[in-house]
């Protein structure tokens, strides 16, 4: 329930609400949860519009938030890891976070988390192709957008969600409407369906050398595709892998904080 919600629930203000979570914040939180931390997971969560974001940090082994605090920076970071302290941080073995440099940056830095092997979360891998989907998509309708007939950009729009969203989470008009787009073809086609092959990859049960190999074949194809922002997405894949695989190999993901993101 956000503050908003609790305001009108209880008849206070928003002034009051805030000082008595702050309250609750400083008494109830449990001191010792952030012993014990070994292998952790970091993501950015928004959390009203505006583009507010706060930084979540998780300990995978209970699957529970430790530590949360506004802004998704590496010096927001950087505040975790001023409160873990040096000896925690260096106990921490595996440490999961998207493909940006912000968070890295810190986990990297002098005292603190030194040991720890990065992991490049699957859900992040499978969120740059489908944003780079959703570019060929945009692409595909501002070119609809010049036709005389604009009605079709209209009926374009619409087919947004039945591109993005996974194949068994279509409604019926979703479906229909991918049916139509594969009659049509052409590059937004082929944007889907390298999307879906690399969702493919992290959706079975494939060990770390066959998601390896798999990984291989879709930055050749996304390279050869002919649609730019897919070999970009390549590009970023092959700089990252080691870090994909070692969440491949740990077992390790951000499942939690995706949750929190989509919900």
């Amino acid at each position: 329930m956000d503050k908003t919600a609790l305001c009108r629930l209880v008849r206070i203000d928003w002034a009051t609400t805030g000082r008595i979570i702050e309250r609750v914040m400083a008494t109830g939180l449990d001191k010792r949860r952030l012993d014990d931390l070994f292998v952790a997971g970091v993501d950015e969560v928004s959390w009203r519009k505006g583009h507010a974001y706060l930084t979540l940090v998780s300990n995978h082994a209970t699957g529970k938030f430790v530590w949360g605090k506004e802004g998704k920076d590496t010096a927001t970071l950087d505040c975790f890891f001023d409160e873990l302290g040096e000896e925690r941080s260096a106990a921490i073995t595996a440490m999961s976070m998207d493909m940006g440099p912000a968070y890295e940056q810190s986990a990297k830095k002098d005292k603190h988390a030194v040991n720890a092997v990065i992991c490049y979360d699957p859900f992040h891998v499978v969120q740059l192709v489908t944003t780079a989907l959703d570019k060929v998509r945009r692409e595909v309708w501002q070119e609809l957008r010049k036709l005389p007939d604009q009605d079709a950009a209209r009926r374009f729009k619409g087919a947004r969600w039945a591109l993005l969203k996974n194949p068994p989470d279509l409604t019926d008009d979703q479906a229909a409407t991918l049916r139509k787009l594969k009659r049509r073809g052409g590059d937004l086609w082929r944007a889907y369906a390298l999307k879906e092959a690399l969702r493919e990859i992290f959706a079975g049960d494939l060990n770390e050398g066959e998601v390896s190999m798999m990984l291989d074949r879709f930055c050749s194809r996304a390279s050869r595709s002919g649609l730019k922002p897919f070999a970009t997405a390549a590009k970023t894949i092959r700089k990252r892998k080691e870090g994909i695989l070692a969440a491949i190999r740990l077992g390790v993901n951000n499942v939690c904080a995706s949750y929190c993101t989509s919900s």
